[in-house]
């Protein structure tokens, strides 16, 4: 009987494929669900999920919110995206994404910033295709999130006019370019 046995656990990040279709569409991986006030994270040594803050202010996460796998940015951390659905999934769930926008976003100082995707296979949002189709006050309350979620801990956060799906999939290119700098051997490249 052959074994199956593994010698570390699977890690969302990185053995996760991006997909074939990226920067189009990707897999993203679910962190948080809309409606929460925990904020999980991604432990980068274990890929397991850790309970980072319960959120300070009187707010929720809007959307679905995670990573793009096989991603890297400037903060050393995957590429944050928000995803947009009709329902809340199961921290550590993955669907296939589609990028509408970008918010450029300085965290505390460092530049943060969240790809606006919707997912590409829920009928309400899928022919969504650029940000600018969005209603005004759904964009309004996704920037007052980010603008708010860190307030009452007393944190800077500083949220741009939002910019469009060409540039989302630019910052997806320029992201997975980075991360197969960092993490695939010179061979494989």
């Amino acid at each position: 009987m052959a074994s199956h046995h593994r010698n570390s656990a699977s890690h969302p990040w990185h053995d996760l494929a991006i997909g074939g279709d990226a920067p189009h569409k990707f897999n993203a991986v679910i962190e948080i669900p809309k409606g929460s006030k925990v904020k999980y994270e991604l432990d980068k040594e274990t890929g397991m999920l850790y309970i980072d803050r319960v959120l300070y202010s009187s707010v929720v996460y809007p959307h679905n919110y995670g990573f793009i796998p096989q991603t890297l940015c400037d903060d050393n951390d995957p590429l944050d995206v928000l995803v947009l659905m009709q329902a809340p999934v199961v921290p550590m769930s993955f669907l296939r994404a589609k990028p509408i926008g970008v918010m450029p976003m300085i965290d505390q100082g460092e530049q943060d910033d969240k790809i606006i995707a919707v997912h590409a296979d829920d009928p309400e949002f899928r022919d969504y295709n650029d940000i600018n189709e969005l209603p005004k006050h759904r964009l309004a309350e996704i920037k007052r999130f980010f603008e708010d979620y860190k307030k009452n801990e007393n944190k800077e956060v500083k949220v741009d006019e939002f910019l469009g799906a060409e540039v989302a999939r630019k910052t997806v290119t320029d992201a997975m370019q980075m991360y197969d700098e960092n993490y695939l051997p010179k061979r494989k490249r």
